[in-house]
């Protein structure tokens, strides 16, 4: 059994001061997982729907072929569990600005973190997933201009609600324009958001991509008793998408 409350990890960053703590849910009697950012909480593995589901939804309407896919913000990692669990992704490019947060997967101290590092289809990459969106180079170092199948994005809060003043360019039209040529043609953007639907991101994304539409996914929220709600926002560069 381990204990109540253990920090993993605790390191200053460009981004303020990161930790990784431990906790047992006495609820559940399960380890819960959770990542802070100053004093601002940025994950839990217990709850982790909407990570699985911006996956899940990204790549649920892509044809039945070898797919290229890109994640943006490794976090703990289950979004590219949910990734790597679809047959048909053939590599998987996973986007961290925090070489801290690469460092735990690698070293085991996260529970995806072993199944991540032993796949031979991901890679996990150190880097701002940002200015790479922003730049022709791309999302791949190692093969500048390469394009994807899917670009799959959590790392802010919201468009609204950023952790970085420069990633609010991103969200606006000439920002997703940039990141579409990123995508091959029939390709795929999803967006984790913890806000409910934005129609101010939802005109966006109508002005960059011919398909759009915003997800509401429900789950269970033990802290607050009944449900939460995510969303996951799905843009397609084709006229058949999502």
């Amino acid at each position: 059994m381990s204990a109540r409350f253990e920090e993993i990890d605790w390191r200053p960053t460009a981004m303020g001061d990161i930790s990784l703590r431990r906790r047992r849910d006495p609820a559940s009697g399960t380890d819960v997982y959770e990542v802070k950012l100053g004093d601002e909480f940025l994950m839990s593995s217990l709850f982790t729907a909407g990570e699985i589901a911006l996956a899940e939804l990204g790549l649920a309407k892509l044809p039945d072929a070898e797919l290229d896919v890109v994640v943006g913000g490794l976090g703990l990692g289950y979004t590219a569990e949910a990734a790597l669990d679809d047959p048909r992704v053939r590599s998987l490019t996973v986007i961290d600005t925090l070489a801290e947060v690469i460092d735990w997967h690698q070293r085991g101290l996260v529970p995806l973190g072993a199944r991540l590092t032993s796949d031979a289809r991901c890679r996990l990459v150190q880097g701002d997933f940002f200015a790479m969106a922003a730049d022709s180079n791309g999302l791949d170092p190692r093969e500048p201009g390469r394009r994807f199948h899917a670009i799959l994005l959590d790392v802010d809060h919201s468009p609204r609600h950023v952790l970085h003043p420069r990633h609010a360019a991103l969200y606006q039209p000439a920002g997703l324009r940039a990141l579409s040529e990123h995508l091959h043609p029939n390709g795929v953007f999803a967006l984790w958001s913890n806000d409910p639907p934005d129609e101010q991101f939802a005109s966006a994304l109508t002005e960059v991509f011919p398909q759009s539409a915003a997800h509401v996914v429900h789950f269970d929220n033990p802290l607050q008793g009944g449900t939460s709600t995510n969303t996951v926002y799905v843009a397609g560069t084709g006229a058949d998408t999502p």
